[in-house]
């Protein structure tokens, strides 16, 4: 992670000179040993806040965590850790994405060898993989005058998946159960809906253990989403004619099955995930639709 200082000043050290000026006016004219005074001493004081202000960054850095994806329109969550590894407590330590032009998180104080626990909130933007870009901590302790940003260069991405929007009607097209994979979960709350025979490799968890102790072979409870079938969304079935909305109506029909643990398979140009449901597979649905616009570049570069 590439690291670049810089110090500039803040509108109070204009507000600072104009005072000086002031004072030194009203000094020299009136030729008062106790404005001279006055006006050194303020002097003084400003220039011993510099080494304080300049070193008041050193020894902290910065930790990122996964930035969760998030759907166009809505905000990308960032943890961050300011670590001080300093032996010192480091004071009002501000914390910014360059990019985003959104308002600082700030830090009041970090023990020596702590660190805090901040998370930035900026626009997800367009859907896609996008490049988080450069945070900068920054800080003016302790009088405000001049400030000390620190910039770091970041090179982790983030996704945002398409809006979801369209029909809530999942398609009508469905695949037999025997097509589902064996790794589909579906959760305790599903309705019960018979057994079937146990295929090697699936959870234990929903094998009928009471039927085993029975001296029956093993069988698989089957839950009223998988009973359905699975269902696959497929791009090329819907008509519309801009690509932003059959992803926008992929995504939603992701969604819809998910909450409905139906196992759910999606056929992209080029690309297809099978049929199946959990957390993991649902990442992976939203995170090729994501991506679509990049698995269509590459196909036509291959041509």
């Amino acid at each position: 992670m590439k690291e670049r200082k810089f110090v500039y000043p803040t509108i109070s050290f204009a507000g600072l000179l104009f005072v000086l000026a002031a004072m030194w006016y009203a000094a020299s004219s009136q030729n008062s040993p106790a404005v001279y005074l006055l006006l050194f001493t303020l002097m003084a004081v400003f220039l011993v806040s510099i080494p304080h202000t300049l070193t008041n960054l050193a020894g902290v850095t910065i930790a990122l965590q996964s930035a969760k994806p998030a759907f166009a329109g809505e905000e990308v969550s960032l943890p961050v850790e300011v670590m001080n590894e300093s032996r010192a407590t480091r004071h009002g330590i501000d914390l910014a994405l360059s990019s985003s032009g959104r308002e600082r998180k700030r830090v009041d104080y970090i023990p020596s060898g702590k660190a805090a626990r901040v998370t930035l909130q900026f626009p997800g933007g367009q859907r896609g993989e996008h490049r988080i870009g450069a945070l900068c901590l920054t800080s003016a302790y302790p009088l405000g005058f001049i400030r000390f940003l620190k910039k770091f260069a970041v090179s982790q991405t983030y996704l945002v998946y398409p809006k979801p929007a369209g029909d809530l009607q999942l398609p009508s097209s469905r695949a037999r159960s025997a097509d589902v994979r064996p790794q589909a979960d579906f959760g305790e709350g599903d309705d019960f809906a018979g057994v079937r025979a146990y295929v090697p490799g699936e959870s234990q968890r929903h094998i009928d253990w009471k039927a085993v102790a029975r001296g029956q072979p093993l069988m698989t409870k089957q839950f009223a989403a998988e009973a359905e079938g699975a269902v696959y969304l497929d791009f090329s079935a819907l008509d519309f004619s801009d690509v932003e909305k059959s992803l926008s109506q992929l995504a939603l029909w992701v969604i819809q099955a998910e909450r409905a643990r139906r196992p759910y398979g999606l056929r992209l140009p080029g690309a297809e995930i099978p049929a199946t449901v959990g957390q993991s597979h649902f990442h992976q649905c939203l995170r090729a639709l994501s991506l679509f616009q990049s698995i269509q570049s590459d196909e036509e570069e291959h041509e």
